[in-house]
């Protein structure tokens, strides 16, 4: 590993896995990014990555055996052809970032630009309750399904035999009442019998 990046001893609470470093671009030490969603503004706004080893299979315990944690500051990035290309200070070469192939792409929550009005950052809703109009409490977010015509929420449930359950309520406005993740709440025109 290239002795010039920054150890991480401590993580952020924060952290959000964003993407994954796919390969070097070019001679000078840039890294390509393969973003885990459409829209990369949140890798392109952050100018601080975490960077971190993948699970390694069959590993019960990996803590101990994974690659120590590597912060980079980002000096440059931009988007090309669907990935993220950046320039992380002390990569000055193709094998210094050949190094870092594999490596899971995390940055701080509170790094992601400000969303616009309506919209909404999977990881916000995430353990948001979920209740209808007439109060009855459907769940809690356990994850989001992108379709290709629009998002789902998973909302996890217990069934009277205490066995779990999913809903899956689909994220467009015909369903949706309100939104507040500041309070982890989510209204939706939804019956418990659906």
């Amino acid at each position: 590993m290239p002795t010039a990046l920054l150890y991480a001893d401590a993580l952020p609470e924060d952290l959000v896995e964003v993407g994954y470093v796919g390969a070097a671009y070019g001679i000078r030490g840039w890294i390509k990014v393969q973003p885990h969603a459409n829209d990369a503004s949140a890798l392109l706004h952050a100018r601080r990555w975490w960077l971190l080893a993948p699970p390694q299979a069959g590993l019960v315990a990996a803590g101990a055996q994974q690659a120590q944690p590597v912060c980079v500051k980002i000096a440059q990035s931009r988007e090309h052809s669907g990935t993220v290309v950046a320039n992380a200070a002390g990569v000055a070469d193709r094998n210094l970032a050949e190094a870092l192939r594999g490596r899971r792409v995390w940055i701080r929550r509170a790094d992601f630009p400000a969303p616009e009005e309506d919209e909404f950052y999977w990881v916000d809703l995430i353990g948001c309750s979920v209740s209808n109009e007439q109060g009855e409490l459907l769940g809690e977010v356990s994850g989001l399904i992108d379709n290709g015509a629009h998002q789902i929420l998973q909302v996890a449930y217990a069934l009277p035999d205490g066995k779990a359950g999913e809903r899956l309520i689909p994220f467009v406005d015909a369903f949706l009442r309100t939104v507040d993740t500041a309070g982890k709440r989510i209204v939706v025109d939804w019956g418990l019998d659906y």
